[in-house]
């Protein structure tokens, strides 16, 4: 399971590249361009570019049912990280049948300890939380 905390690991960082050189290609691309520059374990960078592709894919998705899960608050307002930590962990919530949503949370919020603000963690699992609570009413599905 380290190699998939890992992967999430890397998976933000270039998430958060690629939104802030405007979007272009996809995410998993932006994983590519990493590599050339760092060294990434192969288990690692596979389970980074399926959260990417999940979030290139179903973004517009993913985006809506964070926004849901937002309270007085707008998902382009977020900091990026925050936003981005939120993209990955409800892709892994909403796509990865393997990950139980508690793991998700769990490892979103230790991705938030390290590379967000003192208020992130706490933020990321209120959202996350309340995302849970609505997949686990409606059933889980992805879109």
């Amino acid at each position: 399971m380290r190699d998939r905390s890992r992967g999430r690991g890397w998976a933000l960082q270039a998430l958060y590249a690629w939104e802030a050189r405007g979007g272009k290609g996809s995410p998993a691309d932006m994983l590519d361009e990493l590599g050339r520059e760092r060294a990434i374990a192969d288990a690692s960078r596979a389970y980074a570019r399926q959260l990417l592709q999940y979030v290139g894919v179903h973004r517009e998705g993913i985006d809506r049912r964070v926004q849901d899960s937002l309270s007085n608050w707008r998902l382009e307002r977020l900091a990026v990280i925050d936003r981005n930590i939120l993209r990955l962990a409800a892709a892994e919530m909403l796509y990865a049948q393997d990950v139980p949503p508690r793991v998700s949370i769990q490892e979103a919020i230790h991705l938030a300890e390290k590379y967000g603000t003192s208020e992130s963690p706490r933020f990321v699992n209120g959202v996350l939380d309340a995302l849970m609570h609505t997949l686990s009413k409606s059933g889980g599905d992805g879109e």
